[in-house]
């Protein structure tokens, strides 16, 4: 009986429907999960069914994660990501590969991070996303992270393809923008799949058509 597994989050849907959608599938009000998942961003979302699997969550966010994520240059975003409202940033060069390698490397290992505004992160009591959608103006404050590998797949200007491996509490939309942000171009996530939260992969993660089928054997 499986009460801590993981299921792939389609890109679109919320982590918070996720839940619901295991919460009835398996008739069981006591469902968490580890690690959100922005909204745009699909990959591993690690559910956990009942009262005694939900107490085992901060274990299970606490594991290595693994993305593949693409960070394109010559923007920002205010969101950091694809949702937001993008600028141009005006740039006479694009930037070499061996260049990108060089400022990649300097967010490897334990880096200071500022999350985006638009995240979850309470700041004076209130969720940051929530200040940020009201108009206010929200101060994220650094906080150290730690990113254990970073990989070039592909460089395709404007969209750099990376494989990242980290521990918890890293925002790859702020890896994304700071990249792009110390090469001089600007930067921002264009897409993101976490293919892995500990032993959790994608390959093995149960898909969302699949999911009355594992309730009925798993439940």
């Amino acid at each position: 009986m499986k009460k801590i597994f993981g299921v792939y989050k389609e890109s679109g849907m919320s982590s918070f429907a996720v839940v619901s959608k295991v919460r009835r599938a398996f008739n069981e009000k006591k469902v968490g999960h580890a690690g959100t998942l922005d909204l745009l961003a699909r990959g591993v979302l690690v559910i956990a069914v009942g009262k005694d699997a939900t107490r085992s969550l901060a274990r299970e966010v606490a594991k290595e994660k693994e993305y593949v994520a693409v960070a394109r240059f010559g923007f920002t975003s205010t969101t950091d990501d694809e949702e937001g409202e993008k600028s141009v940033v005006n740039v006479d060069i694009k930037p070499e590969l061996e260049a990108i390698k060089s400022v990649v490397d300097k967010f490897i290992g334990e880096i200071s991070q500022v999350p985006p505004i638009f995240s979850a992160i309470k700041v004076g009591g209130k969720r940051a996303y929530k200040s940020a959608r009201a108009g206010q103006e929200v101060k994220m404050l650094a906080r150290p992270a730690l990113v254990k590998s970073i990989e070039i797949l592909d460089y395709q200007y404007p969209d750099l393809k990376l494989k990242i491996i980290t521990g918890p509490g890293v925002y790859i939309r702020s890896l994304a923008r700071d990249i792009g942000r110390e090469l001089g171009v600007g930067g921002y996530l264009a897409d993101l799949e976490r293919t892995r939260v500990g032993e959790f992969t994608a390959e093995e993660a149960v898909k969302l058509d699949k999911l009355d089928g594992f309730a009925k054997l798993n439940g």
